[in-house]
């Protein structure tokens, strides 16, 4: 019932949410509390999922063609992991001195 384009919807931090042009083409986004977009969609069926940490570093990447990707921070937000479906891993991370 949409009579004017483009329609937008935004949220209380002006995130824009949802976005829908007079062709319907369309847009969906999700927000965490820290603004970070962690969730896209569009009217082609595309999508991607994203998480954060509480430094704002996303840990981890997801999408509708199968690609993938995980990291890790330490507490100075320095990548110290970073592992992807295509198999690329890179290892950072302290080695434990006692195995």
């Amino acid at each position: 019932k949409v009579k004017q384009f483009p329609f937008k919807i935004k949220d209380e931090n002006n995130n824009q949410m949802y976005y829908e042009n007079s062709n319907a083409s369309w847009v969906k986004r999700e927000f965490d509390e820290n603004n970070n977009q962690i969730y896209f969609e569009n009217s082609n069926g595309y999508w991607v999922k994203k998480e954060f940490d509480e430094n704002n570093n996303q840990l981890y990447y997801e999408d509708s063609e199968a690609f993938w990707k995980k990291r890790e921070f330490d507490k100075n937000s320095n990548e110290i992991y970073y592992e992807d479906s295509d198999g690329k891993i890179i290892d950072n991370r302290p080695k434990n001195k006692n195995k």
